[in-house]
């Protein structure tokens, strides 16, 4: 079976399932938590793969089930039935003005019912469990992802009756977020600057609601061999039956690697002379040889490709070369997707196809370049689709968008003699930071540790409703209520920056100087604006301009 449960020592277990075919082995990691003597047991998504399969190994010797696909008919059953199938489309503008010879072709993957090749994976998942006995009626499906799994088992568990839950880092977008509510998930958001094998991770919540939840299962896109199944079975047969068998060159990014390695794994088998090329983002570690993931970056803001750790499913062997892209080609090239070839997709769409129009150049005419474009527009309604996030993240400038700019946008923060505000340390409780904020009158404030260094902000509202829900105790320390994502100004950017910033954020940080309750902290300074503030300013702004056009005319 692809993931049995067993009983060891009153503690659920999953056997070690790894790649596309495996040997099933009993696996039991536990470590040392940070609470003392508290146990933590969870199972490595990073762990050595075991997989049997080797190029030119019959399919008779698989030890899992291998599914023909069969024809759509013309009223489906559920929604369910409507992922795979996705369209092969030839790209036109973009490889002619790239100076490409060869037929650039993709692979458009938001065409599934969940809106990503994730959606393939997620069935393949719940219905591998469900055939092995592992996934029964009233059980609870958990699963740590960047978002686009756990919209397709949101999906999947809706239609089937699952209590679903997903864990997944703050940096994910919150169209990715609504889409998951509005399917009754229910949602965990962890630091998106926790290491993967952190208790705090999303890996780590995830596996530690897996040991509080009776009958919950983590599917573990990470370490299941249905996730390049999936691929191995649909996608790469679907590719083969739309080329005819005739594709030279294959591109796709890789994050759990499944995608890559389910569908390289079978193209391999059939066009032995294809070349395979994996995407990953720079500060990411999966692309070899090493030498390739040396960086300063530990960040990038596309979403749902590379990772901190090599998943258990990915099977590098398989690809023949890597490219490491970046941001900014990355959303550039999704931006050029939609705008001359009418494909509605994601950020990482972009960044696929910006490495084929590199490495597709050494293809010559008559020869067939297939790119795998992963998701939608959907969950980036508020990320590189808008020209306000694009010019805060630096991949726009902003001075080419803005037209007949007011007066005022050009003078500095420093021009509005801004009041430094009141900060508290993370280990205040939160019945005493209210207290305090009450006796200020303040209805915010930033959080910063003994170093000076900011950790998020806290608000009066926030905290007095994570109370009153149950959620945190007035003891607790206000670590625990902490907004980690805020936007930062300096005093030399210009208040055209800032109301840019104020048109959907509740406010910004001023970086200058700071008093602090507990001890003064000489090396961060920083002021606070909030939403009341920007409002009050504009409604001045405007009364001084429509003075001064009475006087002017």
């Amino acid at each position: 079976p692809q993931e049995e449960e067993l009983s060891v020592n009153g503690t659920d277990h999953v056997n070690e399932t790894n790649g596309h075919h495996v040997k099933s082995v009993n696996v039991e990691h536990i470590e040392n938590g940070s609470e003392g003597s508290m146990e933590r047991k969870w199972i490595r998504p990073d762990l050595p793969s075991r997989c049997t399969w080797k190029l030119g190994d019959p399919n008779t010797e698989s030890p899992h089930k291998h599914f023909q696909r069969t024809k759509t008919p013309s009223i489906i059953p559920n929604i369910l039935s409507r992922i795979g199938e996705t369209p092969l489309v030839r790209m036109n503008k973009i490889p002619k003005a790239f100076g490409l010879k060869c037929e650039l072709l993709a692979k458009c993957e938001f065409f599934n019912a969940g809106g990503s090749v994730k959606d393939r994976i997620s069935l393949r998942m719940v219905e591998d469990a469900e055939r092995d006995g592992i996934l029964k009626p009233g059980d609870t499906i958990i699963e740590p992802t960047s978002g686009n799994t756990g919209i397709g088992l949101a999906l999947a568990a809706a239609v089937k009756g699952y209590r679903c839950i997903i864990v997944m880092p703050e940096k994910m977008s919150m169209e990715k977020v609504d889409v998951l509510r509005a399917l009754g998930a229910e949602i965990v958001r962890t630091p998106t600057s926790a290491r993967f094998d952190s208790p705090e991770s999303h890996v780590g919540v995830a596996w530690r609601l897996k040991n509080e939840i009776p009958n919950a299962h983590i599917l573990d896109q990470y370490r299941n061999p249905s996730n390049p199944l999936a691929h191995y079975d649909t996608t790469a047969e679907e590719i083969l039956e739309q080329c005819d068998g005739k594709i030279d060159m294959l591109v796709a990014g890789a994050g759990t690697g499944g995608t890559i390695t389910g569908i390289a794994r079978k193209l391999k088998e059939k066009c032995p002379n294809i070349k395979i090329v994996g995407v990953d983002p720079e500060g990411s570690i999966l692309a070899e040889p090493e030498e390739l993931n040396k960086t300063d970056k530990t960040q990038y803001e596309v979403e749902g490709i590379g990772y901190d750790f090599i998943p258990t499913v990915l099977d590098r062997s398989v690809v023949d070369s890597w490219y490491k892209s970046n941001d900014e080609e990355s959303f550039a090239m999704s931006r050029m997707l939609i705008r001359e070839e009418g494909l509605l997709c994601g950020g990482s769409s972009g960044t696929a196809m910006a490495a084929a129009l590199h490495v597709a150049k050494e293809l010559k005419e008559g020869q067939r370049c297939v790119v795998i474009l992963p998701d939608s527009i959907r969950n980036y309604m508020s990320k590189f689709l808008s020209d306000k996030w694009m010019c805060e993240k630096g991949f726009l400038n902003e001075e080419d968008l803005v037209v007949n700019k007011p007066w005022w946008w050009n003078l500095t923060l420093q021009e509005l003699r801004l009041s430094a505000p009141l900060t508290v340390l993370p280990l205040v409780s939160i019945k005493k930071t209210i207290q305090i904020l009450k006796e200020k009158a303040f209805d915010q404030a930033p959080v910063v540790d003994e170093a000076g260094q900011i950790l998020g902000m806290v608000t009066l509202g926030n905290m007095l409703s994570s109370v009153l829900a149950g959620k945190v105790r007035p003891s607790d320390p206000i670590n625990k209520v902490l907004y980690k994502q805020f936007k930062q100004v300096r005093l030399t950017d210009n208040l055209g920056k800032l109301s840019r910033i104020l048109e959907t954020d509740h406010f910004a940080l001023v970086v200058h100087e700071q008093i602090q309750c507990k001890s003064f902290v000489p090396p961060l300074h920083l002021f606070l604006i909030n939403q009341l503030f920007s409002i009050f300013l504009f409604l001045v702004l405007y009364t001084i301009y429509i003075n001064d056009s009475e006087v002017w005319g």
